[in-house]
């Protein structure tokens, strides 16, 4: 073998060991960017996890504080019934009148600084989900399914009812108490009791 030839090939050797060696880093390169893609998906995943987890534990907890504001008041609510009959009640006694309408207040401020409403009923359509239809009525002055009349206060704290509204509905169509007839009968959750006609 010449000089040149020798030259040649160890050039040559030299181009594959350099071709081997940038081979060899390329795809140790491409293995840590599979690697760095694949981290960085799984820590996106894990932040969406934790995102999803702090809302539903948000939701929990809003949740479960209705529930137990709810428990509560339910229990307070026969005492605010008692005191407003006691304040309509005819007495002499104007200033135990006022003592009483001052407690039916206060009591009515604690409520509302809870997050607990009232259930809005006369002059407004009735609703199986917050009313309780106890009687029906024809009252050509009012629309078909209105509430003319409330008989006990309904409460809700959010969308959850505490207390269902006692109420007398305005013409009440026969057809719409066989469908409430019929859906009380069908439905777990939802206690209704039917008019009476």
């Amino acid at each position: 073998m010449s000089e040149e030839e020798n030259k040649n090939d160890v050039i040559e050797e030299n181009n594959q060991k350099e071709d081997n060696l940038n081979k060899k880093e390329n795809m140790e390169l491409n293995s840590m960017k599979a690697e760095l893609e694949e981290t960085t998906d799984r820590l996106k995943r894990l932040m969406a996890e934790f995102e999803n987890f702090k809302k539903r534990s948000g939701k929990e907890r809003e949740n479960l504080y209705n529930t137990l504001v709810a428990d509560i008041v339910a229990s307070f609510l026969p005492v605010q019934d008692n005191l407003q009959k006691a304040i309509s009640a005819e007495t002499k006694d104007e200033n135990l009148k006022q003592g009483i309408e001052l407690i039916v207040k206060q009591i009515s401020e604690i409520f509302t600084k809870f997050g607990v409403q009232e259930i809005e009923t006369v002059g407004k359509p009735f609703d199986p989900e917050l009313h309780d239809a106890v009687s029906s009525v024809q009252d050509d002055t009012l629309g078909e399914k209105i509430v003319k009349e409330e008989f006990r206060k309904g409460y809700k704290i959010g969308n959850k009812v505490i207390r269902h509204a006692m109420v007398i509905v305005a013409n009440w169509n026969e057809k719409l108490r066989l469908a409430l007839l019929d859906f009380t009968k069908k439905s777990s959750t939802y206690f209704c009791t039917p008019p009476v006609f």
